[in-house]
């Protein structure tokens, strides 16, 4: 059988068989799906779908009801220093002064620590180099337009030097240049950092994606795989529907 995921590659998230709830409300129901070491996958769905929920899980904000969430090869709560997480907005005082460089610093401290290490130092560079922020590095954050606050947010997130990189609703409001700029940073990254990108755009994605994920509205159990089309241009690609394979299946030949 010919395989649709590296699989020679470790896992570097797997949930199996995955229930939860809130209350009475049953939000994942024997959600099972995986992603392997270097992929480049998109996680879609409507909005009420489960994706907020599936984040919370993944970095160990919530509990599962039934089954089991691994990441790198550990659970969420340990593996929490290897993954950055981009939010889709980072509520910070605006009357804080606090700058660029300040806020990519944030992401090279470790617990426990409120000193910099030479690394951390040498991580916030890299970090702003990649992302093209290094520019902004003295600049108030507070006075940056929402596209550069976004890459801002990246490369705190890169500051940690993660294995894993999650990005929710990582385009929102951004504008051209920026969206441009994103994209080549996370092209750099793809094949070292496996990437996550959350979104409800289940119509269009990333020309660099692997495979997308769809979340169903309502049917939340039923996460499937699809394959994307060739460049539509501006750097996206579109999702074919009419051919899934169940979420945590490898091979091409189960797909229908």
């Amino acid at each position: 059988m010919k395989a649709f995921h590296p699989v020679e590659k470790d896992m570097v998230l797997h949930f199996e068989d995955v229930s939860f709830s809130y209350g009475n409300l049953r939000v994942l129901n024997h959600t099972s799906f995986h992603i392997h070491q270097g992929e480049f996958i998109t996680l879609a769905g409507p909005n009420g779908a489960g994706k907020t929920t599936i984040l919370k899980l993944m970095l160990g904000l919530e509990v599962p009801t039934g089954g089991t969430v691994q990441v790198l090869g550990t659970s969420p709560v340990n593996a929490r220093n290897r993954v950055g997480y981009v939010p889709q907005q980072a509520g910070f005082d605006e009357t804080f002064p606090i700058t660029v460089e300040e806020v990519v610093g944030m992401g090279a401290l470790r617990p426990l620590s409120r000193r910099f290490s030479r690394g951390s130092r040498e991580a916030v560079k890299k970090a702003l180099d990649r992302t093209s922020t290094a520019g902004l590095s003295g600049r108030s954050y507070n006075a940056l337009s929402g596209g550069q606050r976004r890459r801002v947010l990246v490369a705190r997130a890169l500051a940690s030097e993660p294995e894993l990189l999650i990005l929710d609703e990582p385009t929102a409001n951004m504008d051209l240049e920026s969206e441009a700029e994103l994209s080549r940073t996370l092209a750099e990254l793809k094949g070292t950092t496996t990437i996550l990108v959350v979104t409800h755009d289940m119509e269009f994605v990333s020309s660099l994606t692997n495979r997308v994920l769809c979340l169903e509205q309502g049917v939340g159990e039923r996460v499937v795989q699809h394959k994307i089309t060739e460049l539509l241009g501006r750097d996206r690609a579109g999702v074919i529907h009419g051919v899934s394979i169940a979420g945590d299946t490898c091979f091409e030949e189960e797909m229908q």
